[in-house]
């Protein structure tokens, strides 16, 4: 077990020195959950800690494997208990500059907030923490290092450890996850004309031209659509487009349970709209779409290219999904500038890794 560092009292907290990449804008943090260097390492042990789940046994990064751009490789996520999510797990890279977060829920703004739901959740089951907050409030409390940690970043709180604060210290660990460092990146952020392969050039004309319009979903410095960050117009709403990934009935409809935003709006023209996931180190991230259907990248261009599974009658297919053709040629180029999008800085950095790794016995 790690020992506490001795202290009588615990000192303020220090502030967040952000090594943002060029280019990137500064994130927005809520005032209410200023973010610190206390509160960043907190919530790294916490994200890597499996006490955080019924079982003992999953943390939050086993759905989020740094490897895997913080995915976990499957079709749909597994909880604590076994119970099947419906969702595959999002890449966790650039959240900090998400308007909303999950795949279809426009009401959840914060991370802070999106920290509970695989915690404390029962529709699905995730982490199965429902009802047991107190109980992992005394499990945390028992460690002597969460004690003096939750106490430096907390200050001047009677009861630090509590199951807001261990969101909170989580939402400030996610928000420094930032990938920035791509081939990409290097060209467009800091002007190395090397960067690309000719391929990736060519596939990145095609990725932004009219005749696939790729990047008419998948946009701005995230690749995902509309982003916030600290001064940003608190207007931009969130994006969700229908893929045409199902066609039940012949007009566009999708199963039950798995109609995207229209299971929060239950208005029929929101049927199968989802936010667009991030395309930044896209190629780690398999299998794709909300529910992990589509198994590789060459089957997800090939998707696009027939203008999805739902056919012309679909009443609900976003209207830029017209299909097109690709030459073998093209497919590769579009492939080749897909991977260019891969930061393996990021996947690799021990600013995000798992910090009990060296500790023994370390929570497992």
């Amino acid at each position: 077990m790690a020992r506490a560092p001795a202290a009588d009292s615990a000192p303020a907290p220090s502030g967040f020195p952000w090594k943002l990449p060029p280019g990137f804008p500064l994130p927005a943090v809520p005032a209410d959950n200023p973010i610190s260097a206390e509160k960043v390492e907190l919530g790294r042990r916490l994200f890597y800690d499996t006490r955080l789940s019924v079982n003992g046994a999953q943390s939050c990064a086993t759905c989020h494997r740094q490897r895997l751009a913080f995915t976990d490789g499957r079709p749909r996520a597994v909880g604590a208990t076994g119970a099947l999510h419906p969702r595959s797990a999002m890449s966790l890279a650039n959240v900090a500059y998400n308007v909303v977060f999950a795949w279809e829920n426009p009401d959840l703004h914060r991370l802070e907030d999106q920290a509970l739901v695989p915690m404390l959740g029962a529709h699905p089951v995730e982490m199965g923490l429902e009802g047991s907050g107190d109980d992992l409030a005394a499990r945390l409390t028992a460690e002597p290092l969460y004690a003096a940690m939750f106490r430096v970043a907390f200050p001047g709180e009677a009861r630090p450890v509590t199951i807001g604060n261990v969101a909170r210290a989580l939402a400030c660990f996610e928000r420094t996850l930032i990938s920035g460092n791509s081939p990409y990146d290097r060209l467009v952020y800091g002007g190395r004309m090397d960067a690309l392969s000719d391929a990736a050039w060519r596939g990145m004309r095609l990725f932004f031209s009219k005749r696939l319009a790729c990047s008419e979903c998948h946009a701005g410095i995230n690749f995902s659509g509309p982003i916030t960050f600290q001064g940003a117009d608190g207007s931009v709403k969130p994006a969700y487009h229908n893929t045409g990934l199902y066609d039940l009935d012949g007009r566009g409809s999708y199963p039950p349970l798995d109609r995207g935003l229209m299971e929060v709006t239950h208005r029929r023209r929101d049927m199968g709209r989802f936010r667009a996931p991030t395309l930044r180190n896209i190629v780690l991230t398999a299998p794709y779409m909300h529910d992990g259907s589509v198994a590789t990248l060459e089957d997800a261009i090939d998707h696009y290219a027939a203008g999805g599974r739902a056919g012309r009658n679909s009443r609900y297919k976003d209207p830029l999904l017209k299909g097109f053709t690709l030459e073998e040629i093209e497919k590769a180029d579009l492939l080749a500038f897909l991977e260019s999008l891969t930061d393996e800085q990021f996947v690799a950095n021990p600013r995000f890794a798992d910090p009990w790794a060296g500790d023994s016995p370390a929570p497992r």
